[in-house]
């Protein structure tokens, strides 16, 4: 074990040393250069180095757009200015890079939209839930072509893996969730060589019916890997796809 990773309290199955973030380093050196012995001027001879993992809260700010207007002197009603540069929310304060920082926070981190609320609270930024659920709608909307991008380019694989899990879903006017399922549609094939780059789609349906795996799909005609669940069946029916492997749950995948 080096000094560096003694310094850091590395231990086995503790996080090793960060050698790709930046260094801040301050030199804390000794008043007095002098020999405490004979007085004689001391030279150096080496330095003990020790790290420690610092960590800066993300910082909010405001970026200011300016416009400058200009008139002509004779002709009194022309105000020339640049046009506005084009915003993720029309009329909204929040950058793309705002709006995804909260749709990550909510969906990779599961972290609920109240609790970032409390979070930019404590900062000094008020935002409502509302507005945070409002920047949520509206950047699924604008990704709607990449998922559907997503799912296309699956429908064109040679091999899918498939399975389907329950989700609870707000029921508005009946004061509780009701259940939903995602469908989830992925292929990996690193592990047999294959080029392909890994992907999955998930898909929202109100029920497990056999035709939503079947609207899903349509156009797929390559193998289809699925646990024994019977809406997976009729697929097997139709012309696409051509082959439906019935098996064990593949969670590693999807």
């Amino acid at each position: 074990m080096s000094p560096v990773e003694r310094s850091l309290g590395t231990r086995p199955g503790t996080v090793r040393k960060p050698l790709h973030l930046p260094r801040i380093e301050t030199v804390v050196d000794v008043d007095d250069k002098a020999c405490p012995c004979c007085a004689g001027a001391l030279h150096l001879i080496g330095e003990e180095r020790a790290e420690r993992l610092d960590i800066v809260p993300a910082q909010l700010r405001v970026l200011v757009v300016r416009r400058p207007k200009y008139a002509c002197r004779v002709c009194e009603d022309v105000v020339v200015r640049a046009p506005a540069p084009a915003r993720l929310i029309e009329g909204g304060i929040p950058t793309e890079a705002t709006v995804a920082h909260v749709v990550v926070a909510k969906y990779a981190d599961h972290l609920p939209l109240y609790r970032q609320a409390q979070i930019y609270a404590r900062q000094g930024i008020k935002l409502d839930r509302s507005t945070l659920a409002d920047w949520t709608g509206r950047a699924a909307f604008l990704l709607r072509p990449v998922h559907e991008h997503l799912l296309q380019t699956l429908r064109r694989s040679p091999k899918l893996f498939a399975d389907e899990t329950t989700a609870p879903v707000l029921d508005p006017g009946c004061g509780a969730t009701k259940t939903g399922q995602l469908w989830a549609y992925a292929r990996d094939d690193r592990p047999w060589g294959g080029a392909d780059p890994p992907a999955v789609a998930y898909v929202y349906a109100p029920d497990r019916k056999a035709e939503r795996p079947m609207a899903h799909l349509a156009g797929f005609s390559g193998v289809l890997q699925v646990d024994g669940y019977g809406s997976y069946r009729p697929l097997a029916e139709k012309a696409s796809p051509a082959h439906l492997l019935l098996g064990p749950r593949a969670p590693a995948l999807l």
